[in-house]
């Protein structure tokens, strides 16, 4: 027997529950999800933009930079730790830091 595979929402990137065997896989996890994917194709359509583009304001980019920055510094920051002989202690907390700062950075939308 298959394991199943965990699906997510394909606009938001929530895990999706497994629903029962009969019909289709849902895509999203709600209608809301389902509208916003929607005003993308259709978007997408009409500015001749690849399926698979990603378009970022200037306001978005700058906070993904600055999110990948906040990440790189947290991993850095660990790695000194590490170095220098901190405690375990600290070095647990830096780490539970550095994961908190990599689960913002999934959260793109």
């Amino acid at each position: 027997m298959r394991t199943p595979v965990p699906r997510h929402c394909g606009w938001c990137g929530r895990r999706l529950e497994q629903s029962g065997s009969v019909g289709r896989r849902r895509r999203y996890c709600g209608q809301s999800c389902r509208q916003r994917a929607y005003e993308r194709r259709t978007a997408v359509q009409r500015t001749g933009l690849p399926e698979d583009a990603v378009v970022l304001s200037d306001t978005e980019i700058a906070t993904l930079q600055d999110r990948l920055f906040q990440l790189r510094c947290a991993a850095e920051d660990v790695a000194t730790a590490a170095e220098d002989g901190a405690s375990p202690g600290e070095l647990r907390q830096m780490a539970t830091e550095l994961a908190q700062a990599a689960r913002e950075l999934e959260q793109l939308r």
